[in-house]
This record gives C-alpha cells, sequence and structure tokens, in this order.
C-alpha cells in the first residue's frame, strides 16, 4: 500500500509540473503578444514615414527609400548579439535591452525629424531596427516551453500579433502631431514619440513580467545551464542538421522572394495608372496576407508536418509571382499576386521556423535562431536592392520570373536534401 501510495504522490508532482509549465507558457505567449503589439507602434510608424522622411530630409528622391534599408540593416545588426545575449543570459535581457535600444532609437529619430538632421535620423532609424530583431525573437521565445505538437501554433500567434502592431503604426500618424505639439516640435515627430513609448512600454512588460525566464527554465530542463553557447556552436548546429539547413533555406529564400516582389510591385503599379488610394490597399491586402493567417499556418504545421508546410508555401510563392508575371498590367491581379505572395511568406516563415526550433537542441538553440534571424534581415536587405537594379535594367517580369525560380529552387533543395538525410539513415 506504501508503494501505491508513493506511485499517486509521484503522479501529482508530475501533474503539478505539467500543469505550472503550461500556465508559464501560457503567461509567456500573452506577455510576448502585448509587448509586440506595443513595439508594433514604433515600428509600424517608421516603416510607414521611413520614405516621406528620407525625402523630405534629403531633399532628393533617390535617397527616400534609405531609411527603411537602414532599419533592416539595423534589423541584421542587432540579431547576433541579441541571440547571445539570449543564448547566455536568458530572453527577458535580450528582449528588453533590444527594446530599449529601438526606444531610444526611436527618440533620436524624433529629434531629427524636428531639427531636420538626416544622417542622425539614419542612425536613430539603425537602432530603431533593433526592435524588429526583438520582433523576430519574440517568435522563438514563444516556443521555448512548447512540445512539439503545439510548437507552431504557438510561434505562429505571436506572428500574428505582429499586424496589429502594422496596422496601428501608420494609425497614430494624427496622435503623433497631437503629441508632437505639446512639446512644440514637428508633427512629423510626434509618431515616432509615441514609438519610443511604445518601445518602452513592451521592454517593461517583458522585464517585469518575464520571470521566470522560459529560455533559462527550458535549459534546466534539459539538463543545461546559461553558459554562453557560441554563435559559430549556432551555425554550426544548422549546417550539421539537414532539417535546419531546409528550414534555414526556406525561410530566407521566403523572405527575399517577399521583399524583393512587394518592395518594387506598388512602383510597378503606380506607374501603370494605379491611384495612391489602391496602391495603399494593396500593401495593406498584402500584410494582411502575411500576418493574418498566421494562427492557421502554425496549426498546419502542427497537424500536417513543418515540410509539407513549407513546400506549400513556396509553390504559393510561385503561384504569387505567376500571376504577376501573367497579370502585369491588371491592377487587380497584382493586388491578388501580393496577396498570395503574404500568404506564401507566411507559410514558409511559420513552418520553417518551427522545423529549424525542432531540429537543434535546447542549448544552441537561441544561437542558431540569431543566424537565422541575421541570415533573413539580410537576405531581404539584399533583396529590395536587387529588385531595383532588376527592373531598372530588365522590366518586373524579369522580376517576378526570377523570384519563381528562387522559391522553386528552394523547393527542390528541401525536398531533395531530405531524401539524402533519409538515405544516409537508412545506410547507417
Amino acid at each position: 500500500m506504501a508503494e501505491a501510495g508513493g506511485s499517486v504522490d509521484a503522479d501529482r508532482v508530475k501533474i503539478d509540473v505539467a500543469s505550472g509549465r503550461l500556465a508559464l507558457q501560457r503567461r509567456t505567449i500573452v506577455l510576448l503578444c502585448v509587448a509586440q503589439v506595443l513595439a508594433g507602434l514604433s515600428m509600424g510608424g517608421a516603416l510607414a514615414l521611413g520614405a516621406i522622411l528620407g525625402q523630405e530630409l534629403s531633399g532628393t528622391d533617390s535617397l527616400a527609400g534609405l531609411p527603411t534599408t537602414v532599419v533592416t540593416l539595423g534589423a541584421a545588426a542587432a540579431g547576433l548579439p541579441l541571440a547571445s545575449l539570449a543564448a547566455g543570459r536568458g530572453r527577458r535581457p535580450a528582449l528588453t535591452t533590444g527594446l530599449l535600444i529601438a526606444g531610444f532609437g526611436t527618440l533620436i529619430v524624433a529629434i531629427a525629424v524636428d531639427r531636420g538632421w538626416f544622417a542622425l535620423m539614419l542612425v536613430g532609424m539603425a537602432a530603431v531596427g533593433s526592435g524588429s530583431a526583438v520582433s523576430l525573437q519574440a517568435r522563438f521565445a514563444a516556443t521555448d516551453l512548447s512540445s512539439a505538437a503545439t510548437r507552431g501554433r504557438d510561434l505562429s500567434l505571436v506572428v500574428w500579433t505582429t499586424m496589429v502592431g502594422a496596422v496601428i503604426g501608420p494609425a497614430v500618424v494624427p496622435l503623433g502631431a497631437t503629441v508632437a505639439g505639446w512639446f512644440a516640435m514637428a508633427d512629423l515627430s510626434g509618431p515616432f514619440l509615441v514609438g519610443a513609448a511604445g518601445c518602452f512600454g513592451a521592454a517593461a512588460v517583458l522585464f517585469v513580467g518575464l520571470r521566470p525566464d522560459p529560455l533559462v527554465v527550458a535549459l534546466g530542463e534539459a539538463g543545461g545551464s546559461r553558459t554562453k553557447v557560441s554563435l559559430a556552436e549556432g551555425f554550426s548546429a544548422i549546417v550539421h542538421s539537414p532539417p535546419a539547413r531546409a528550414a534555414m533555406a526556406a525561410v530566407v529564400s521566403a523572405h527575399a522572394v517577399m521583399v524583393g516582389v512587394m518592395a518594387l510591385t506598388p512602383v510597378h503599379m503606380h506607374h501603370g495608372g494605379a491611384s495612391v488610394t489602391l496602391v495603399g490597399l494593396s500593401i495593406s491586402a498584402h500584410i494582411a496576407g502575411m500576418y493574418a493567417l498566421a494562427p492557421v499556418m502554425g496549426l498546419l504545421a502542427d497537424r500536417a508536418g513543418r515540410i509539407p508546410v513549407i513546400l506549400g508555401g513556396q509553390a504559393v510563392l510561385v503561384v504569387s509571382c505567376v500571376i504577376g508575371f501573367v497579370f502585369a498590367e491588371s491592377q487587380t491581379g497584382l493586388v491578388v499576386a501580393l496577396v498570395l505572395l503574404g500568404v506564401g511568406w507566411s507559410a514558409s516563415t511559420v513552418a520553417a521556423s518551427t522545423l529549424l526550433t525542432d531540429s537543434v537542441d535546447t542549448a544552441r538553440r537561441a544561437p542558431a535562431q540569431g543566424v537565422s534571424d541575421t541570415s533573413m534581415s539580410l537576405a531581404g536587405a539584399a533583396a529590395g536592392a536587387v529588385a531595383g537594379i532588376v527592373v531598372g535594367t530588365f522590366g518586373y517580369a524579369a522580376l517576378v520570373l526570377g523570384a519563381a525560380v528562387i522559391a522553386v529552387v528552394t523547393a527542390a533543395y528541401v525536398v531533395l536534401d531530405g531524401v539524402r538525410d533519409r538515405r544516409r539513415t537508412s545506410m547507417a
């Protein structure tokens, strides 16, 4: 009887531990989602006003896109240091540090806009990019305590809340003018003052609420510690894992295809006679495609498998590019292409990010995720730059065909690398 009683007590302990872990995971996701929305005030405003500020402060249209590019490069530069900090100290210090940097960067932009200083505005925008890096890392933080069965869903919920920030960010522009008036600053400084408050608020939410730290708890459960794992070890973990390699390829290529085509399609539409209103609506529809269905993609990745959803996402990207090629002179066709471009990106990114987390051991996950995020940001920056050259030299049709080829090659690589891995496993 004593033995039976001891077994019951042990079962109760297991249940208590499991329920406590589940409660911590749910709380972590809620906190991350709240922080994403608050930080989105900064990122949404920066992206919405970047081109306008670039043109006004530089005095030339040729530099209008530079602020947005600098934000992307800032995200790439911050990705690895923040991942390294997470690996050594946990998610809470990494995420709050990134948000504080973004908050101060947003204040710098506000001051630069008020004074008309173009160079200082670029410095601030680079720091704002740290907020974008935090947004990317936050989706992985949502998986630190997830089971394999719910990892895609948990990750996708944090991705989904990015849409809220993307919608709210541009909407604070009118409010920002009022806030700027309180400090006797230029109207366009206001949205960045609001954005700074959002970043600092998000940092406070995570600093106070993210206790215990989900990554530290996960490392403890895995028998690890907060001993710093190098970024090189994270890269090595990806290189030596076929599923991780496939995930990395899918994330990077999907982002490159999305950014390259998205950046130039509105310009192509405008040159074709589309109104500014229609162009704006097309971007909104594209953003909805990127984020609105993210939870669906997460559930599919959990139930149908990561690889099928990745391949489905790449297929949707190809269809989007083909529609853009065939209906290049149809405004309706291009809007449809942009929506599908977002949907394909969502499927590939959610499923591939989940697969990457599955494929790397807990101790090396944060560095590997940082390598992935930085590669993703660099690919986006490069694609945006190359897309302009391609369209200027060969035309819009060449851009979408080239993007389709990238998606096809990526899908083929994912399939073939998986086949080779299964053969190696069967021969071992």
